[in-house]
């Protein structure tokens, strides 16, 4: 491992429980900057809701692992990503979380200007200069696909293969490749954002949300209208298995009271049940039969973890202005009661008490490969 030699763990354990990653995993800058370096920059990270950018020029930013990278939309529609670093001295190109140009963006240093498909367009004096390949100095692209309504990315050079890494977590976890298509989710309008900073490590809130035994415990509302979430094993737990609606739950809401239409291509068997998915390695997607709930972690550092959460709806729902609080209010609770033991967790991992590693109970097994696929990846 780029970090030292394989993470020791608590040995002597009984077959029942499973080492956990030491804690220093969770506060280390090296070993941070080793995923920084070998998760998220060589992985697909979903970065922007495709409808963010609706038109040539406009524009978010994002920090993809070390990176700031410009997402911005071209004039022919597509939409194109490239460093956010000018190719003349490496000056910030662009300062803005959001926003939208005309038709270039221009370096506040020397004016080096670049078009939307990141090529170099003028620049002072490049006249003089006719050797300039305005191509070859264009931004540094990154390499970019659209799926399920947003826009995800890959620094690497050479990316893996979208549909082995991406695709296959949903396919695996669902059991099928038809299995989320029926959800429409990139038909699907933003109805909800919600941001939450957490201070906790990005893999604190990967495991959290993986396992459920902690659900009877800090998820009242959610176990009211997931009843068997009450006995530890999350839905994860189990291929192609969704968590059934109590039997006097109407809907997907903060007090079982009844949501909204159906999504019309959710199968019958799909029907009051949640499905929940991990997204290696940052994203989180929650599947019912009238919303989906789409989570994107952006680490900032070893002990903080930026959380986008979209709610997203029938587009009827959201432009006919209907109700949708109790569906939200739902999974805010959630996620505050997720990430205030995610905290809970964070400041702990310091602690010699903690240093080769906490235990994993039998519903929490599958965590192990998550562990196992972090450390295969940062060796």
């Amino acid at each position: 491992m780029t970090t030292g030699e394989m993470a020791p763990t608590v040995s002597g354990l009984p077959t029942s429980l499973r080492g956990t990653l030491p804690g220093r995993y969770y506060t280390d800058p090296t070993i941070f900057a080793a995923e920084q370096a070998l998760i998220f920059e060589t992985h697909w990270f979903c970065a922007v809701l495709a409808t963010d950018i609706p038109a040539a020029g406009a524009f978010e930013t994002v920090q993809v692992g070390r990176e700031s990278v410009i997402v911005a939309r071209g004039r022919d529609g597509a939409v194109n990503a490239y460093l956010n670093v000018c190719r003349h001295r490496g000056a910030r190109l662009c300062t803005e979380e959001k926003g939208a140009v005309r038709r270039s963006f221009q370096c506040p240093y020397h004016a080096w200007t670049y078009g939307l498909d990141g090529k170099l367009i003028a620049a002072p004096n490049i006249g003089d200069m006719p050797d300039v390949d305005r191509v070859e100095f264009g931004l540094h692209r990154v390499h970019v696909r659209e799926w399920l309504g947003y826009v995800w990315l890959c620094l690497a050079d050479e990316p893996p293969s979208f549909e082995d890494t991406v695709v296959a977590d949903v396919d695996e976890r669902l059991g099928s490749p038809d299995a989320i298509v029926g959800y429409q989710v990139a038909d699907l309008k933003l109805g909800r954002r919600i941001e939450y900073d957490v201070a906790a490590n990005w893999k604190q809130i990967v495991e959290n949300f993986m396992e459920c035994y902690h659900c009877a415990t800090i998820h009242p509302e959610l176990t009211e209208v997931l009843p068997e979430f009450a006995d530890g094993l999350a839905a994860q737990y189990f291929v192609g298995h969704g968590a059934a609606f109590g039997d006097d739950v109407a809907g997907f809401t903060v007090d079982g009271s009844e949501g909204l239409d159906r999504i019309p291509g959710v199968a019958e068997d799909q029907d009051r049940r949640y499905y929940a998915i991990t997204v290696r390695p940052q994203v989180f997607i929650n599947l019912v039969p009238d919303h989906v709930v789409f989570h994107r972690m952006f680490p900032l550092s070893p002990t903080r973890t930026l959380v986008r959460c979209d709610w997203l709806y029938l587009p009827e729902v959201v432009d006919s202005g209907a109700d949708i609080e109790r569906s939200v209010e739902l999974f805010h609770r959630v996620n505050q009661q997720d990430f205030d033991a995610c905290e809970r967790c964070q400041v702990a991992m310091d602690s010699r008490a903690y240093a080769r590693g906490g235990v994993l109970v039998p519903s929490e097994h599958h965590i192990g490969e998550f562990h196992d696929w972090v450390q295969k990846k940062t060796d």
